[in-house]
């Protein structure tokens, strides 16, 4: 971090604590931190190649989200940003800034030192100024919220990553109260445009494509009908690692264990209960469960905006090649 201050060790994601504490004047450049709203989590595109060492992906949940928020602000793509999940995030300026959002468009509020407060608006460009204060209300639709920062939040990187991998530990820790998220030197390029017309998350009934999985052949002949069939609800208990839904029982066809195989974002695996787990970003590297179909890529961004309560369909594409396994 050199000159712009040291974050905390990294630590298990699941405590909450400060990247960095300490006087503002440390950095000339940061977010500082006065509310976390419900889980707000640093991220960026993740970290590939270590599943032999049991660390997934990890990243962004809605990759597109990110990537566009870090474009509007001439950043890399894969810069770091904060993932704000339901709203309630507050933040502090150090320095004069350059911030968008993207992803699940929620109400947000500037207020300046002077007392003057303005709405900002979505996937545009806006200026934070030193000093003023960002506050985000809770998106009416959507689930994910990303805040970039011209230059990236630039806390250590952990195998290359700074993304924060809840079910690993890996990564930064969780955004407190207090915490100071130091800004990375501004790119040399600037940004072209002020404003990104994108499509809001969907609030109805979410389509997404599935290819037949690895293991579908150890369910009934009418289970990937059944999938497809009917609407699963999203479950309260869902988060980074795997969405679970409740809806038609997917019955097997065969008894057994599975041994544990590689897994990849999108995989719809099934517990013997019969209802399915849609595994996202932070899901694990392998699995003892077969996965009946895989949600294809460009569907699992989409995935990653539903909310507990919303419901979600599943359409077999004209692919029918089953889904490769064991790519973590």
């Amino acid at each position: 971090m050199g000159r712009r201050g040291r974050a905390a060790r990294p630590a298990a994601a699941g405590r909450p604590g400060a990247v960095q504490r300490g006087a503002v004047s440390d950095l000339r450049r940061a977010l500082l931190v006065l509310a976390p709203g419900p889980l707000t989590t640093v991220q960026d595109l993740g970290r590939r190649g270590h599943g032999h060492l049991g660390a997934g992906r990890s990243g962004a949940a809605d990759r597109g989200a990110l990537r566009l928020a870090n474009r509007l602000l001439a950043n890399p793509e894969g810069a770091a940003c904060l993932e704000v999940t339901m709203g309630g995030l507050a933040v502090r300026a150090v320095g004069d800034l350059l911030v968008t959002l993207t992803g699940a468009p929620c109400p947000a509020v500037v207020g300046c030192p002077g007392g003057r407060t303005r709405g900002i608006g979505h996937a545009s460009v806006e200026r934070l100024p030193d000093g003023a204060t960002l506050r985000l209300g809770v998106p009416p639709r959507g689930l994910r919220t990303y805040l970039a920062v011209r230059g990236g939040v630039d806390v250590p990187q952990v195998l290359g990553s700074r993304a924060t991998d809840l079910l690993s530990g890996l990564g930064p820790e969780r955004p407190a109260p207090g915490s100071l998220l130091p800004v990375g030197p501004a790119p040399a390029g600037f940004p072209v445009a002020d404003l990104a017309p994108v499509p809001e998350p969907e609030s109805g009934v979410l389509m997404l494509d599935v290819l037949p999985g690895p293991r579908h052949d150890w369910f009934t002949p009418g289970a990937l009908a059944a999938l497809c069939s009917e609407p699963y609800e999203v479950t309260a208990d869902s988060d980074r690692v795997g969405m679970r839904l409740r809806g038609p029982r997917l019955e097997r066809a065969r008894d057994g264990e599975l041994p544990s195989e590689g897994m990849v974002p999108g995989a719809l695996q099934v517990p013997p209960s019969g209802q399915p787990t849609l595994f996202l970003a932070d899901h694990p590297v392998t699995g003892g469960y077969p996965v009946i179909a895989v949600v294809r890529d460009h569907h699992v961004d989409r995935a990653a905006q539903a909310r507990p309560g919303q419901r979600v369909r599943f359409r077999m594409t004209r692919d029918s090649r089953p889904a490769g396994r064991g790519r973590p």
